[in-house]
């Protein structure tokens, strides 16, 4: 039996609810059936879907299926990071199992508990006051501290990602990624990736848990008060350098207000009770012992770019009829020129 997720679900992600009831039920000793499947709305990466069942919520993300950039959607690796992070102080949603076999749904999945909370999908926080939103963006902060103050022995997580230099890894392993999706030239992703390349700093020896898309919208926070209950999406963590989480905020803060933005370019942030750039950084710094941060426009201009490869790879996606939602892939892989455009901004700041 194939289940769409909702109404207007594309039918490339319908979810067969028979075939993960049985799986469950082989693997999953607290689970029992039937089960009603929701697709969560608003993701452009690997599916994700509320199980409903008689007795408790699950959530089900999986990777898409059909073909994929290499290392792409790696919901092995974000299994592993959540499994590994239980208990820490960065929460996470209990995770239960893992299905690496593409034949139960055509793609592999994992199932972790259904965490109640708030979502807040627009920085600007329209719903709050501004002392909450004040504390909400504080907490961002200390959870952020939390995730590079990770022990990653202590975690078994050393091995999580590769020794060396995590910029000149990142940039070699984006651009070709970004090649591999590219459907027109762009000159001002050459320019940045150029820049990028020749202008990577030294190791310096920080080495610890990155998230990889550390922003609002990928958080869960109580449902009465400012404190996250679970961050999400760990697809792109991995072991680096903790600078370039610090970055890819204040890179999404750069973007236009709005649904496809959601940044906060232009907005009266002191009013608002919504840290400058430059407080969430000094907020950072303190919690992790640091004077301060050289070349930070490196940091964001790298981050810049990684996000312009990857709404790359969305769009790319989209015209390989593999997206989550197609119409909302096109519209954010638009925005690729003006994150190349606003990283060769960084550069010239550094």
């Amino acid at each position: 039996m194939i289940t769409a997720a909702s109404e207007d679900a594309d039918v490339t992600h319908a979810l067969d609810t028979q075939a993960v009831e049985h799986w469950l039920g082989a693997h999953l000793a607290e689970f029992g059936g039937p089960v009603l499947a929701e697709k969560i709305a608003g993701g452009q990466s690997n599916p994700t879907y509320v199980l409903r069942t008689p007795g408790r919520s699950y959530v089900l993300r999986r990777k898409p299926p059909g073909v994929l950039l290499k290392s792409a959607h790696a919901v092995d690796r974000e299994f592993r990071v959540q499994r590994a992070l239980a208990g820490s102080d960065v929460p996470v949603a209990p995770v239960h199992v893992l299905c690496e076999d593409d034949a139960v749904i055509g793609s592999a999945f994992y199932v972790m508990d259904h965490v109640e909370g708030r979502n807040f999908d627009d920085p600007r926080l329209s719903e709050l006051d501004a002392q909450q939103r004040a504390q909400v963006f504080d907490e961002m902060n200390r959870v952020l501290a939390a995730v590079h103050m990770v022990d990653i022995k202590a975690v078994g997580l050393s091995d999580y990602g590769p020794e060396g230099n995590y910029y000149e890894r990142q940039i070699a392993r984006w651009t070709k990624q970004y090649r591999a999706s590219e459907t027109k030239v762009l000159p001002q992703m050459d320019a940045l990736i150029a820049w990028l390349t020749n202008n990577a700093p030294q190791d310096d020896g920080r080495r610890t848990l990155v998230h990889g898309d550390f922003r609002i919208d990928n958080m869960l926070f109580a449902p009465d008060a400012p404190r996250i209950v679970a961050l999400l999406d760990w697809e792109l963590s991995t072991i680096g350098h903790p600078f370039a989480d610090l970055a890819s905020v204040i890179m999404q803060w750069q973007m236009p207000p709005g649904h496809e933005g959601r940044g906060l370019a232009g907005v009266d942030r002191k009013s608002l009770g919504i840290p400058s750039d430059e407080a969430f950084i000094a907020a950072y710094c303190a919690r992790m012992g640091l004077a301060g941060i050289d070349r930070f426009g490196f940091y964001l201009a790298f981050s810049f770019f990684r996000m312009g490869a990857i709404l790359q790879g969305v769009m790319k996606r989209a015209l390989d009829g593999n997206a989550s939602e197609p119409e909302r892939a096109m519209r954010l892989g638009a925005f690729v020129p003006k994150f190349a455009e606003a990283g060769l901004e960084a550069a010239r700041n550094v």
